[in-house]
């Protein structure tokens, strides 16, 4: 064993992206710790470990075991009082060794927050998130934890109500200033050819699990005759199902339903026209009106950027096609939508004429060397979202002037030719890339970078909620909390 290399462990680096400061109180470790450091009692070591992991009447074999399996089982056990603490939106570099991954070791963390304590054990028994268990009756606050095993990086994030999130923020609440999770072809979620489909569960379930902004893609069905409603869902010239075409109507339906049952939340919805055959813009823009987006307690089309009070339990209109000539004399000639009628193709930044929207659409990723390229574009546009201070009403006239533009920031690209640029394929390796970006670097000043309210924009994603993995989402929500905080303070004169 002397021969073998060893590599040195970081150690624990504990990140606080709440709005409150929480203490690292006791530091508990279940294997054997010391004795695993050397030769000795190796073969001892190894029983006592494989049999804290292989629990009688487990379900499996390899599941990480609960916390009371752990206490029952483990033959070798530590225990520290600490104080650690570690203020709302710092990092702290610890001492603690982490947890040894070979040796499937369990390092059970116990934090305090005004005499409530949460515990975290980690590493964590499902995909890189966890939520800590309150150890208090009625707990007032409630943590999720992201655990990066290879960076030995621990954050702590505000856990949200992902159902009815945009609750938690004031009516004045520009949208500009919102971290958004969205996804790209939002219900291409069927059965499709594989660059076609771009997600893993329908638009319900998007929703539910916190998604507030939808990317459709639609192809009117009888364009010479506006009086039809016909909207086909598609995904660029082809169908977003192999089982028949899926239509517009349902939905927004679909969406009618759930802000009916969360009035505090609010859909952004990107519209564009592709598909087959003649129709053009203006037909589209005619149809949407008269069918749809007439409905003004339904649809937010003023052209400029809400507030969230003015669309609460509306679908706003971020419209990517251009109007008919009696709908650009609406809103006083100011036109109808919020205007991204055009950007640069292919841009990994570029800005709407309207000024509104400030995109990253690089999605040309012709073979998998080039993927590291897009998350880098993925990340350059957090750091320009993150940047911004949102001019408060709490600020009073000392406050940031200027207007907010909305940052869309498009994970998502594909390659029809390249089986390994495929939409899943993609999402597979970019979707980690920005969770571990935005747990570890996004908005920290320890990256060089100009510091502000750590606001994400609008991410469009591929895949969220695969096999039930909503990291990504709970990540970009979770990043509202520093505005959140802000709001709750007391007006500045």
């Amino acid at each position: 064993m002397s021969g073998l290399p060893v590599m040195a462990i970081e150690p624990l680096t504990i990140r606080n992206l709440s709005s409150t400061p929480i203490e690292l109180k006791i530091l508990e470790r279940f294997g054997a710790p010391a004795a695993a450091d050397s030769a000795v009692g190796v073969s001892y070591i190894t029983k006592n470990i494989t049999s804290l992991w292989r629990i009688p009447n487990s379900s499996s074999s390899s599941a990480p075991p609960t916390p009371a399996q752990l206490a029952e089982h483990a033959d070798v056990f530590t225990h520290d009082d600490v104080s650690i603490r570690v203020d709302a939106f710092a990092t702290i570099k610890t001492d603690i060794r982490p947890p040894k991954v070979s040796a499937r070791e369990t390092l059970r963390l116990t934090f305090e927050n005004d005499g409530e304590r949460y515990r975290l054990d980690i590493p964590c028994s499902t995909y890189s998130s966890t939520t800590l268990t309150p150890l208090t009756p009625n707990p007032r606050f409630n943590y999720t934890a992201v655990y990066h095993t290879q960076q030995s990086h621990l954050t702590l994030f505000s856990s949200a109500n992902l159902q009815a999130w945009m609750r938690e923020l004031k009516d004045e609440t520009p949208l500009s200033a919102l971290s958004i999770p969205g996804t790209h072809n939002s219900p291409a979620c069927h059965r499709a050819l594989p660059s076609v489909r771009c997600q893993a569960v329908s638009p319900q379930v998007q929703l539910e699990n916190g998604v507030r902004f939808f990317d459709i893609r639609v192809q009117p069905g009888s364009p010479q005759d506006t009086s039809k409603d016909s909207l086909v869902l598609v995904h660029s010239v082809f169908p977003i199902a192999l089982t028949g075409s899926k239509y517009f109507g349902d939905l927004v339906n679909r969406i009618y339903d759930f802000l009916d049952r969360n009035p505090s939340e609010t859909v952004v919805m990107s519209l564009k026209r592709e598909g087959t055959g003649n129709s053009t813009d203006a037909q589209l823009s005619r149809i949407l009106k008269t069918h749809y987006a007439g409905d003004t307690d339904r649809w937010y089309t003023a052209p400029h950027i809400p507030t969230l009070g003015e669309a609460r339990r509306k679908i706003i209109l971020l419209r990517r096609f251009g109007l008919d000539e009696s709908l650009k004399q609406e809103w006083n000639g100011a036109g109808w939508g919020i205007n991204a009628e055009t950007w640069a193709d292919n841009t990994p930044n570029g800005t709407c004429p309207s000024g509104d929207i400030c995109v990253q659409d690089f999605y040309e990723v012709l073979d998998t060397e080039n993927i590291d390229k897009k998350i880098t574009y993925c990340e350059d546009q957090l750091d320009r979202s993150a940047a911004c201070v949102c001019a408060l009403p709490t600020m009073g006239a000392g406050g940031p002037s200027g207007r907010q533009p909305i940052y869309l920031n498009f994970l998502s690209a594909s390659n029809f030719w390249n089986v390994g640029c495929w939409p899943e394929r993609i999402a597979a390796k970019l979707n980690p890339a920005i969770v571990d970006y935005l747990c570890r670097k996004h908005n920290s000043s320890d990256q060089g970078k100009k510091v502000g309210d750590g606001c994400t924009g609008i991410v469009v994603c591929d895949w969220v909620g695969n096999n039930g993995n909503w990291d990504l989402v709970r990540c970009i929500v979770g990043m509202n909390a520093k505005l959140e905080l802000r709001e709750k303070m007391p007006l500045s004169r």
